[in-house]
C-alpha cells in the first residue's frame, strides 16, 4: 500500500514557501549517495542526516516504515490557468471532444500525445471514454481494444482490474482525463 499522495500545483510552486517545518524526503542515487527527492516533503517527525539537511531515511524505505509523503508536483499543463474558480468551470463544462481527433492538438496534451491513432479508433465522447484511452494505452491493457471498440461498457471493468501486476488506478485515469479535458478548453480558447 502506498503511504504518499501527489498534488499538482503550477510550475513557479515552492512548497518550502508556504511550509516551513517540512522535511524534504529523500533517495539514493546510483553511486549510492543520499539526494533530494525532486518533489516529496513529509510533515511527520522523520529522522533528518545531518550532513545534507534531508530525511535521513530514502523514501522507500520510510515507505515501509510508514511515513507519510507528500510529492509537490509541477504541472505545467495548468500554468495557463488564472484561478481555482477556473479549472472548476472548465471540468465542469463539456470540451469540444473533436479536438481529439486532429494530430496537431493532440500533440500538446500530456500522456496522450502520441496516442492520436487510438484516440482516432476510440473517438472519446465523455472524460469516462478519455480515461479509458488512458488505460488502454497502457501496456498490460492494450490488448484489450477489439473488445472494448465492441463493447466498451463491458470491457471497461476490466481496464481498471489488476492483472499480472499491472494495475492502473480507475481515479487516476479520470484525473488525468480532467487535465486533459482543460487542456483541450485552453486550446479552443488559444492559450495552449
Amino acid at each position: 500500500m502506498s503511504t504518499d499522495i501527489d498534488l499538482d500545483f503550477q510550475s513557479d510552486f515552492d512548497a518550502h514557501k508556504l511550509f516551513n517545518i517540512a522535511i524534504q524526503a529523500s533517495m539514493v542515487n546510483k553511486k549510492d549517495e543520499l539526494v533530494k527527492h525532486p518533489c516529496g516533503l513529509y510533515f511527520q517527525n522523520i529522522a533528518i542526516d545531518s550532513v545534507t539537511g534531508l530525511s535521513a531515511i530514502p523514501y522507500e524505505e520510510a515507505e515501509v516504515l510508514g511515513y507519510f509523503k507528500i510529492d509537490f508536483l509541477h504541472l505545467s499543463a495548468i500554468d495557463p490557468i488564472l484561478s481555482k474558480q477556473e479549472i472548476r468551470e472548465l471540468v465542469n463544462k463539456e470540451p469540444n471532444w473533436d479536438l481529439l481527433l486532429e494530430e496537431e492538438n493532440v500533440k500538446k496534451l500530456l500522456h496522450i500525445n502520441r496516442q492520436i491513432e487510438l484516440l482516432l479508433k476510440v473517438n472519446p465522447r465523455s472524460v469516462n471514454d478519455l480515461a479509458d484511452v488512458l488505460s488502454l494505452m497502457r501496456p498490460g491493457k492494450k490488448q484489450l481494444l477489439s473488445d472494448y471498440l465492441r463493447n466498451k461498457n463491458q470491457i471497461r471493468k476490466l481496464l481498471y482490474t489488476k492483472t499480472n501486476n499491472y494495475y492502473f488506478k480507475h481515479s487516476h485515469a479520470i484525473s488525468y482525463a480532467l487535465t486533459i479535458v482543460l487542456q483541450l478548453h485552453l486550446i479552443e480558447q488559444g492559450r495552449l
